[in-house]
């Protein structure tokens, strides 16, 4: 393995962690309400714009990480108490309207509270680059895939052995056969939101060291995020995480190989490639609609 194959491979694992927390943000929102919340790139801003604001007033970074995912949280919630709720029972395309409508607003929002300029938050263990196959990589990268991982896991344990977590998957699985033992179908939808607006503001707070926060910066990888739980199949979270690490690396192959120009394409090429050719994604659901 050439030391370059392996430095845009680490790139690509790096980026892709990143899509890959994004993407579970989708999913999870989509499996309780079917719904696609495109303002789900606004809390990966929320996420390091709140940091930055709060290290910058002498908060310890652990606590103005803590408190930064906490508010991005509390938006998620709001969100769907006062945008998603009230709309229950309109169409589907009706409330990813409502979510487009809540990321402009998101963004705006931020032009008051923050600014326009582009910012950064202080990397977890410090700058110097460590070698490895040849290759150079910097500590927030391993900050990045690694808090991922434990992200995952946790996940999977929580979906797999704790109550809410399987409420949260039955509810995915069959709504009414959910409710019709007890579950509180509402109270699900709102902890997705809370849920999916902590993922993201995990990702904007990792990635901020490396490629700096602002208050569009959750438009692009919003949209990145969403290419990788189409990829995944969407609704899957094994998915998420396969489609997210595979953009990624794809992304970063073709921008070290080809032209970093087209680096941003390839996440809608791979959108539209999925739509034409594989609909349920690598690990969707197969099924079939009679029209």
């Amino acid at each position: 393995m050439s030391a370059q194959f392996l430095q845009f491979l680490l790139a690509g694992l790096t980026i892709g962690a990143i899509y890959a927390l994004v993407a579970l943000g989708f999913s999870i929102i989509y499996n309780a309400s079917q719904v696609i919340n495109f303002a789900q790139g606004e809390f990966v801003m929320i996420g390091g714009m709140a940091t930055v604001s709060l290290t910058a007033i002498g908060w310890p970074l652990p606590f103005a990480i803590a408190a930064a995912v906490i508010a991005a949280a509390l938006v998620g919630l709001a969100l769907e108490k006062f945008a998603v709720e009230p709309a229950r029972g309109a169409s589907v395309v009706t409330l990813i309207i409502i979510t487009i409508g809540a990321s402009i607003l998101l963004r705006g929002l931020a032009t008051v509270v923050w600014d326009k300029n582009i910012h950064a938050v202080a990397a977890f263990s410090g700058e110097a680059p460590i070698r490895f196959g040849g290759a150079t990589l910097v500590p927030q990268s391993l900050w990045v895939m690694g808090i991922t991982l434990v992200i995952v896991l946790l996940l999977t344990w929580f979906f797999g052995r704790t109550l809410i977590g399987k409420a949260l998957l039955a509810t995915s699985h069959n709504r009414l056969a959910a409710q019709l033992v007890g579950i509180n179908v509402r109270h699900v939808l709102l902890l997705s939101f809370g849920l999916s607006a902590a993922l993201g503001a995990v990702a904007g707070i990792l990635v901020a060291p490396i490629t700096f926060t602002s208050w569009d910066v959750g438009v692009m990888l919003g949209l990145k995020g969403f290419a990788a739980a189409m990829l995944g199949g969407l609704g899957s979270g094994a998915g998420a995480v396969l489609g997210g690490l595979t953009l990624g690396i794809v992304e970063a192959m073709g921008a070290g190989y080809v032209s970093s120009a087209y680096k941003d394409v390839i996440a809608f090429v791979i959108i539209l490639a999925v739509l034409f050719f594989m609909p349920s994604g690598l690990l969707g659901k197969r099924s079939t609609d009679r029209v």
